[in-house]
């Protein structure tokens, strides 16, 4: 059970669209406080399911004989069809209207969690997993596309530090509920509420979302390139199903032999998507998004941030669940200072950047740091004593990362959607998130890995520790990073 009870599934951030797209109809479309609400509130359910699903392993695996390999299916089938579909679930959203997706995907994002709830073994709730992520997949693209093309100036710079916002809170209450619902046993449902919970939020979502969310697509629909769809699914496939499974596997053949097709799936995707724009074709990923200045290096930023958060989060559930022997609940509130800092410091994100520009993103990294740094000296200070340090000797540390976390991600997606032309919102969305997704499975499979490797010979809190410092040099690196991305205000 230890095995699985390690296995904390990286987060999943958030998508996002571009900052210039221009709503589809003979009249400009308009994002209302409810409009903004309901998608905000669909953009949080795959967020919060990443983490409820994380303390109900246990019992899932005592009531379904779910064995560690199904259990870590459970975990990461979500996470790679999730990954693998998203920009195809932009493509069609810029093509069929982007509130016809997000009803569709929000829908099936209810019936399939309904499928987890009633799933009467472990291979069905696995099936039922990946369908779940389709699911996300289809209607997250959706929710800043629509953001960015239904809201200007100072409505969509709140909009999106809104969306910053929810994002972090997401986790925590992910983690929060799920211990709650199974601690609560409702009805006798056990593990099976953390699935069935969705069904009446869905409900409500779709309610909603009919009367208050507004249609948008590009103004020029493109067809679903076949070719680069199939072969980026074959290049995320090859690097996540491995990273998510091999542990658990034991690091067959198999896996080795996905890592080793990844470079030449992901060369055959990138020669596909220029050879498809050279010959006037409208490719699943334009390599002209990829040119331009702010998505590019807002990008190379990305991937070592999101790398580095998702092993914080592996790193700090686990060492306050087995480490310092919090309970789920506790665990769960221990990380309440981190939401409500970064919800703080994304709601001020758009005062700081018209005052300071990109270089808020400079500043969230060594606050981050800060806060590492501290946690750092709470494990080490505490480390002799029996129990260990508790949620309130915690707190400082945690409060600082999710302030600096807080104060770079809403920052990052604005500057990256910055210049991304109208009628790709949908794309952007995809791209961005299928690249973040990408580096926060990359994250737990190294950090993570990492600290698994340490822990027997160590302990937990040393292992943390040593993590924590390679996610201090991940976070120098960003900060580095910052100082050549675009000025903006």
């Amino acid at each position: 059970m230890t095995d699985i009870r390690l296995r904390t599934p990286a987060p999943p951030a958030a998508p996002a669209g571009p900052a210039t797209a221009a709503p589809a109809g003979p009249a400009a479309a308009h994002l209302s406080g409810p409009g903004l609400f309901t998608v905000l509130l669909g953009a949080a359910l795959p967020l919060i399911d990443f983490f409820i699903v994380n303390v109900a392993l246990p019992s899932i695996e005592h009531d379904l004989a779910a064995g560690p390999a199904l259990l870590e299916l459970v975990v990461g089938g979500y996470g790679v069809a999730y990954a693998a579909l998203l920009v195809l679930g932009g493509r069609i959203g810029d093509s069929l209207g982007r509130r016809r997706l997000f009803l569709a995907g929000t829908a099936a994002f209810g019936v399939t969690s309904l499928a987890c709830g009633l799933a009467p073994n472990a291979w069905m709730l696995v099936a039922a997993r990946i369908a779940q992520g389709a699911a996300a997949a289809l209607m997250l693209p959706q929710v800043l596309a629509t953001i960015q093309a239904t809201t200007t100036g100072p409505r969509r710079a709140r909009a999106m530090s809104l969306y910053g916002a929810t994002a972090g809170l997401s986790m925590v209450t992910g983690q929060i509920l799920g211990g709650l619902l199974v601690a609560a046993d409702l009805a006798g449902t056990g593990w099976r509420a953390v699935f069935l919970v969705n069904v009446p939020v869905v409900l409500l979502a779709l309610l909603l979302a009919l009367r208050t969310v507004p249609d948008t697509r590009a103004g020029r629909p493109a067809a679903v390139d076949v070719p680069g769809t199939a072969l980026l699914a074959l290049s995320l496939l090859s690097l996540l199903l491995p990273l998510a499974e091999g542990r658990a596997a034991g690091r067959p053949l198999w896996t080795w032999l996905c890592l080793a097709l990844f470079p030449l799936a992901a060369t055959a995707f990138c020669l596909t998507e220029r050879r498809a724009d050279r010959a006037g074709r409208t490719p699943l990923v334009p390599p002209s998004l990829l040119r331009l200045d702010s998505l590019r290096r807002g990008l190379y930023l990305l991937l070592p941030f999101s790398a580095g958060f998702s092993g914080f989060m592996f790193v700090l559930a686990v060492t306050l669940q087995q480490g310092l022997g919090m309970g789920p609940v506790t665990a769960g509130l221990a990380l309440v200072p981190m939401a409500l800092a970064f919800f703080g410091a994304s709601l001020a994100g758009p005062r700081l950047v018209t005052r300071f520009g990109s270089r808020v993103v400079t500043a969230g990294g060594i606050v981050q740091g800060a806060g590492i740094a501290l946690l750092l000296a709470t494990l080490h200070c505490c480390g002799g004593t029996g129990t260990g340090p508790g949620p309130a000797a915690l707190a400082p540390g945690v409060f600082l990362a999710g302030l600096g976390q807080g104060l770079q991600l809403p920052v990052l997606m604005r500057l990256m959607l910055s210049d991304v032309p109208a009628d790709r919102a949908g794309v952007g969305s995809g791209v961005m998130i299928t690249a973040q997704q990408s580096s926060l499975a990359l994250g737990v499979a190294t950090l993570g890995s990492l600290f698994l490797a340490l822990a027997p010979a160590v302990g937990l809190r040393e292992a943390a520790a040593a993590t924590l410092l390679v996610q201090l040099a991940l976070i120098a690196l960003t900060v580095l990073l910052s100082l050549r991305l675009p000025r903006m205000h």
